[in-house]
């Protein structure tokens, strides 16, 4: 579904990262797990059009994306879930997964809503809440849902369980389990690689801002040598 050849991102004259590739396949869970300032979120960014690659291109389903406009990639199945969830705090939950649902036929959005509060039933009792007075699972949520409101062929999730305590983040991963198994794409950035590795097929571990280690998750999750360099204290506990 998802080819990046070679991409390099820069922000002046710093390479934040450089000439990196990876594939993810449809149907598949994906991680990208490395330290705070690997180049995680920009990779991310550059896949969803927020931020400009500087060389390097994006295949998406075959076809070149690397200079289409992020609101394109949006409707051409795209959607990223940002870290720290940006809710739109002024407006109730109910009119937060509306505007997820922006580029849907009016006819079909109410229909999506009835199936996100059935899929997140918290959301259905604070539907007419304001978003910025949730809980931060509670946002999380809302963030995640908001996202499939566009339907999405492949999401992109940038820290779903940052800032949340453990219940939160053990439901957080199960739903994401639940979205694999329905059959979505994932594209998975997480500060807990233990966790990410847990929901994922395929890993890619990132230093400063390259492609050092990839492979099926499960395995490089039992081997003693990544465990010791990229599954300590140090990584799963940072961005």
């Amino acid at each position: 579904m998802l080819e990046v050849a070679g991409l390099t991102v820069s922000y002046g004259p710093i390479e934040a990262v450089r000439e990196i590739a990876f594939t993810v396949k449809e149907g598949t869970v994906v991680s990208l797990v490395g330290p705070n300032g690997a180049g995680k979120t920009t990779t991310l960014n550059a896949i969803s059009g927020i931020t400009a690659a500087s060389r390097g291109r994006i295949f998406f389903q075959g076809r070149d994306i690397t200079r289409m406009r992020s609101h394109q990639r949006v409707a051409v199945g795209i959607v990223q879930i940002p870290e720290g969830r940006l809710m739109l705090a002024g407006m109730t939950v109910r009119e937060n997964l509306e505007l997820g649902g922006y580029r849907r036929p009016a006819g079909e959005i109410a229909a999506s809503i009835a199936l996100m509060e059935s899929r997140f039933p918290i959301l259905a009792e604070r539907r007419n809440a304001l978003a910025g007075g949730l809980s931060g699972g509670e946002q999380q949520m809302l963030a995640i849902a908001r996202g499939l409101m566009a339907k999405p062929k492949l999401l992109l999730l940038d820290e779903p369980s940052l800032g949340l305590a453990p219940l939160v983040v053990k439901l957080i991963f199960e739903i994401i389990g639940e979205l694999q198994t329905a059959g979505q794409t994932i594209l998975l950035v997480e500060q807990n690689a233990r966790q990410a590795m847990a929901v994922s097929s395929w890993a890619y571990v990132m230093e400063n801002g390259k492609i050092v280690l990839h492979g099926e998750a499960r395995q490089l999750m039992s081997d003693p040598a990544v465990i010791n360099s990229y599954l300590g204290q140090s990584i799963s506990n940072t961005s």
